[in-house]
């Protein structure tokens, strides 16, 4: 399993380095952000003390489709705990090739899936499957290094799986979420566990709870549960903090 992993993770720092929309240095606000040397799968921009990886490219489309995913990230499990209700409107954030949205929108029958993805690339490969498919509550959405681009207040439900780590502007995009989330409504973060140290997975593309916490509060969300019933990942779910 690590050999496979490691490979992938070659592969991985290979198309990152054609991945678009993934800048190193722009005109941020140097309190926000800092600039340092890192990990080789890290772009040098720090966030609170941690380093942003590389977006994965394009290209590695048939990783995120690969057969053996169900069995690895326990998929299935992972819905169960969104507790998914037919008239959901849910924003699948960093959607990639789709793998999680064409699941979601089976259950949010009288709702609707928002694929949000800052490659052109992935959300052609989602339209063309949602033709094939004839899969009418999915909508692709072209993001932004700094922004999901929906309407204010426009959805209940927010996934972020495996993704949240590559945001080249993590405080814009938390700050964009909040901002598209309903008042009751919730995100799901999704991130291998930077705890465990037996997880194949590179570390830069990890992230412990404490640090998504510090990150996610810095933004007005709170941390309402862990559930950690997914085998290597955290299934972190963040409301918006009530105001007094």
């Amino acid at each position: 399993m690590k050999n496979h992993y490691n490979l992938f993770l070659l592969l991985l720092l290979a198309l990152t380095m054609t991945a678009c929309g993934q800048t190193i240095k722009d005109n941020t606000d140097e309190k926000t952000y800092t600039f340092k040397d890192g990990d080789p799968n890290g772009i040098g921009k720090w966030y609170m003390g941690r380093e942003i990886a590389h977006v994965m490219g394009y290209q590695g489309i048939n990783w995120l489709e690969r057969s053996d995913r169900e069995k690895e990230e326990n998929t299935s499990q992972l819905l169960k705990n969104m507790n998914i209700r037919p008239g959901d409107t849910i924003a699948d954030v960093g959607a990639g090739s789709g793998y999680h949205a064409f699941k979601m929108a089976k259950l949010a029958t009288e709702g609707f899936i928002y694929a949000i993805d800052i490659q052109p690339e992935m959300l052609q490969a989602i339209s063309v499957k949602q033709s094939e498919q004839q899969v009418n509550n999915i909508q692709t959405i072209q993001g932004s290094e700094k922004s999901i681009n929906l309407d204010g207040n426009s959805v209940s439900k927010i996934l972020l799986v495996d993704v949240y780590h590559e945001f080249n502007f993590p405080k814009e995009m938390i700050e964009s979420m909040h901002k598209s989330l309903t008042s009751d409504g919730k995100i799901y973060l999704i991130e291998y566990k930077a705890e465990d140290a037996n997880i194949p997975i590179k570390e830069i593309h990890k992230m412990s709870e404490k640090q998504a916490v510090k990150e996610f509060e810095a933004s007005g969300f709170r941390l309402e549960q862990n559930i950690e019933n997914l085998p290597w990942q955290h299934c972190l779910i963040f409301v918006k903090e009530k105001m007094n």
